[in-house]
C-alpha cells in the first residue's frame, strides 16, 4: 500500500501524520482487578501500540501513568505525536486514583498539613506500591507482550509517589517522571530520604525527570521569583523550594549513577504543567531512541552499504537499552524510506528498506504489498504477484484481493 512522503518533510511529518491517524483506530481497553493489598477493585485502561501482534515474539516497553483517567488524553497526545522518531512503540497503562487518592499516594501518615488538620486518610503508598508490583504488573505481563522496560509517570501527590518508589523500590521501573511533585510532604520526608540515599546507594541504569510549575511560586506575593524563592522561608514557598532543593541534591550526587534532568516551566500552573512535562520527560528518557542521522538517510549520495551500517548501529543502540533484540526502525519508517527512494530513482535502496521491513515485521500485509510495488516498478510482475498474494494471505481484504486479480492479468 503506497505511503508517499516528500523528501525534506518526511522525518518531521512522519509521526504527526501517519501515526496520529493510525492510533485513532486503536481501541482503549478498560479493565480492573481486585487488589488484596488495597482491599478494593482497581480500574485501569490499556492502549496497545500500532501493529501490536500477540502471536509474535516482539516485546514492548510499558508506560504506567497514575491519575490515568484524568491524564489519559494528555499522554495520548504526546505519544501519538512523538511515536516513531522520538518514542518506541509502547504499551500504555492508566491507573485510576479517583478514590482514596491522598491515602494511596502519600508515604507517611500525618495529622496536620499547611497549618490545618488533615481530614483525609494518609500514608498508604506502600499498599499501592504492593498492588502495582505484585498484582498489576504481573497481570499486564501475563496478558500482553510487555517487557521489563517500564516507565512510571505521576503528577503532584502521584509525583511524590513516583519519587518514593524510585528511592525505595528502585528496580521496579527504569524511568520515572515526577511532575510538580509534592516533595514538601511531611516536613520534606522524601527529600530527606533522598539526601541520604543518593550518598550511599546506586541508581545506575535509572532515569528521573522532574518538573516545576513556576507561574505562581508564592500564592500571596508576586515578588517571589525563581531568583529569590530559596530565600523565602514561609510555608507558601515550601512546595517549590523542596523541588528545587531535590534537584540540587540529585545534581550534586552524580556518582550514584542516576540519570537526572529537571525543567522549570515559568508560564505554567500546577494544573497545566503535565502536558509539557510528559512531552519533555518522555523525550529526555528516550533520548537514546531518537532517530540518528536522518540527513544521511535522505542524502542520495549515501550508499546502500552505509545505510546498512547505520541501521545496524541503530539496532545495537535499541537492543542495548531495552535488553532484547529490537528493530532499528518502526515499520512505517522502513516503508516510507522505501517509497522515498523509489521516487528518487534509487531502487537498490528502496529494495533494502522494503526487504528489511519484511524481515523485521514478517506479519505485516502492508510490508509485502510495498515489496510488490517495488517489483512492479521494475516490471517484474511475477515477483509482484507473489508478494501481493502473501499480503492477501495475511489480510483477507478486498484491497489485496483486487491487487492479486490485477497482477494476475499482467502475468
Amino acid at each position: 500500500m503506497k505511503n508517499y512522503f516528500f523528501l525534506v518533510l518526511f522525518v518531521t511529518l512522519f509521526s504527526t501524520q501517519q501515526n496520529a491517524q493510525s492510533q485513532e483506530a486503536n481501541a482503549r481497553i478498560a479493565d480492573s482487578i481486585y487488589s488484596d493489598h488495597l482491599k478494593e477493585q482497581r480500574n485501569f485502561w490499556i492502549k496497545l501500540p500500532e501493529n501490536y501482534n500477540p502471536s509474535i515474539a516482539e516485546k514492548y516497553p510499558v508506560v504506567y501513568i497514575l491519575d490515568g483517567f484524568s491524564l489519559e488524553n494528555t499522554l495520548n497526545v504526546v505519544y501519538e505525536n512523538y511515536y516513531g522518531h522520538y518514542l518506541p512503540p509502547m504499551i500504555l497503562v492508566g491507573i485510576s486514583n479517583s478514590t482514596h487518592r491522598t491515602r494511596d499516594l502519600t508515604p507517611t501518615q500525618i495529622k496536620m498539613r499547611r497549618g490545618s488538620a488533615m481530614d483525609e486518610e494518609t500514608g498508604g503508598a506502600d499498599n499501592l506500591t504492593q498492588f502495582i508490583e505484585k498484582e498489576l504488573i504481573p497481570y499486564i505481563d501475563s496478558k500482553y507482550a510487555s517487557s521489563p522496560y517500564r516507565t512510571l509517570i505521576g503528577h503532584s501527590y502521584a509525583g511524590l509517589f513516583a519519587v518514593n518508589i524510585m528511592l525505595n523500590h528502585t528496580p521496579l521501573f527504569k524511568n520515572y517522571i515526577a511532575i510538580d511533585p509534592s516533595i514538601e510532604w511531611d516536613n520534606q520526608y522524601i527529600l530527606n530520604q533522598a539526601k541520604e540515599k543518593f550518598k550511599t546507594e546506586s541508581f545506575e541504569g535509572v532515569s528521573l525527570y522532574m518538573s516545576l510549575a513556576a507561574e505562581q511560586l508564592h500564592m500571596l506575593d508576586e515578588k517571589v521569583t525563581l531568583s529569590n524563592v530559596m530565600e523565602d522561608t514561609s510555608e507558601f514557598t515550601l512546595f517549590p523550594r523542596s523541588i528545587l532543593e531535590f534537584s540540587q541534591v540529585a545534581e550534586s550526587n552524580k556518582k550514584n549513577g542516576l540519570h537526572f534532568s529537571m525543567d522549570v516551566y515559568p508560564e505554567d500552573l500546577h494544573g497545566t504543567v503535565p502536558l509539557p512535562s510528559i512531552r519533555d520527560g518522555l523525550v529526555f528518557l528516550f533520548e537514546w531512541f531518537q532517530f540518528k542521522h536522518p540527513q544521511l538517510y535522505n542524502n542520495p549520495e549515501t550508499t546502500v552499504a552505509e545505510i546498512e551500517a547505520l541501521l545496524n548501529k541503530q539496532e545495537e543502540i535499541y537492543t542495548s537499552h531495552l535488553g532484547y533484540k529490537t528493530p532499528p526502525m518502526v515499520e512505517e519508517l522502513f516503508n516510507g524510506y522505501g517509497y522515498m527512494n523509489l521516487q528518487m530513482g534509487q531502487p537498490e535502496k528502496a529494495y533494502l528498506f522494503f526487504k528489511m521491513n519484511i524481515d523485521y515485521y514478517p506479519n505485516s500485509a502492508n510490508g509485502y504489498d510495498s515489496m510488490a510495488e517495488y517489483y512492479e516498478s521494475q516490471n517484474n510482475f511475477s515477483e509482484a504477484l507473489k508478494y501481493v498474494t502473501k499480503a492477501y494471505e495475511l489480510n483477507n481484504s478486498d484491497y489485496y484481493k483486487e491487487r492479486v486479480e490485477k497482477l494476475k492479468e499482467k502475468n
